[in-house]
């Protein structure tokens, strides 16, 4: 799991700065359900956190099959509009 943190370019995502100036770094997590299908959990992906086609399904598959997958990083405020508009679309999600 530690491996895709490295893999997470915040330079990728939509409204995440790479200078966090004092605010810590801190991982959205998406967190795997038996709820919901691939393609809806790769639409939300690429909808609300910018992910393209690929990276989508890289993440879905790795939280299906390892229970959870670090989908973007930045300072705790910037990550809660994202934790937000995906527990809106009921997706299980942290900020770790």
């Amino acid at each position: 799991m530690m491996g895709n943190r490295n893999k997470m370019s915040t330079k990728e995502k939509p409204g995440i700065k790479e200078d966090m100036g004092n605010d810590k770094m801190h991982f959205l997590v998406l967190h795997n359900d038996d709820i919901h299908t691939f393609e809806y959990v790769i639409q939300c992906l690429m909808e609300i956190c910018g992910h393209d086609a690929i990276q989508a399904e890289q993440c879905t598959y790795l939280v299906h099959f390892r229970g959870s997958c670090d989908i973007l990083r930045g300072g705790y405020s910037q990550l809660l509009p994202f934790r937000k508009d995906m527990t809106a679309k009921e997706l299980k999600v942290t900020i770790d």
